[in-house]
């Protein structure tokens, strides 16, 4: 799934295409906003909101979109081949005189008012990429359910929004903590640092074409997706489960040896390519 930083990314380039610009051509490929012709409307600005797109048009409406697991937003020049996937799936198409934002795969796609925006995005804790950035209430959510674990705190968008499955296990290799500690367990100053790291990593990565936690070329990650190879500190192979519930099961990553606190009994390598 895509994460805060690659959010911010899509919404830069929307706003770089469409900002100013007069909508010639808009199509809604949902049942409910299938009948809706923005053409005409000019594109005020498109802002990131956590891992929420909201695409703002004259006239107080917005586009709310959410990536998902593999949606994305791509950007054609006129008369340049579209090649984010079939056309089936594609979900929305908004177009200018010389560009073209298609949304492929979007699970979330809806017009509402924008003076109704909170009912959209109203849920989510503080954006680590937006101006309402707050690391001391961001702390206090995580920690308000302290037996709740480190990793699925920092998935819940209501805490702070913008992280998600690789930078909640490279984080907690950073905090030297399982994902399965509880929260409330972890050391005091590491609790405190917790929100800034996040920021930092987030915001370092906003602007790079490959996401690094590690500051090392060609070694990118500290964990995610490396099991069984071993671990870039103490050399111990990097281990993998699932965590969480049912549909919210993501796999997760962690050196046995760097980091403290509970793990699964028995965790598996994953030798196929991991899912965000």
């Amino acid at each position: 799934m895509p994460e805060g930083d690659t959010v911010w990314q899509a919404a830069k380039r929307l706003h770089t295409a469409l900002a100013g610009r007069a909508l010639t051509h808009t199509d809604f490929r949902v049942p409910k906003f299938a009948t809706v012709d923005l053409a005409g409307r000019s594109v005020l600005d498109v802002t990131p909101r956590g891992k929420h797109l909201l695409t703002r048009i004259e006239g107080g409406l917005t586009v709310h979109s959410h990536l998902g697991m593999d949606g994305s937003w791509k950007v054609y020049a006129d008369r340049q081949r579209w090649s984010g996937g079939p056309a089936h799936q594609i979900r929305a198409i908004l177009a200018t005189t010389d560009r073209t934002a298609v949304g492929y795969r979007l699970p979330v796609l809806e017009l509402l008012r924008t003076a109704h925006e909170s009912r959209a995005v109203g849920h989510l804790g503080p954006d680590l990429l937006g101006p309402d950035w707050n690391p001391a209430l961001a702390l206090a959510n995580l920690l308000a359910d302290p037996a709740r674990p480190l990793g699925e705190a920092l998935l819940d968008q209501r805490n702070l929004a913008g992280i998600g499955n690789i930078y909640k296990s490279e984080l907690c290799f950073l905090l030297g903590a399982t994902p399965w500690l509880p929260i409330g367990a972890l050391p005091p100053d590491r609790a405190t640092e917790l929100p800034g790291l996040a920021q930092r990593l987030l915001e370092a990565n906003r602007e790079r074409p490959v996401r690094s936690t590690t500051g090392r070329r060609g070694q990118d990650l500290f964990v995610y997706g490396r099991a069984p190879r071993p671990c870039l500190r103490c050399h111990t192979p990097i281990r993998s489960a699932n965590q969480g519930d049912g549909s919210r099961e993501r796999p997760t990553y962690w050196c046995p040896s760097c980091q403290t606190g509970p793990s699964p009994a028995l965790s598996r390598p994953r030798t196929g390519p991991p899912s965000p």
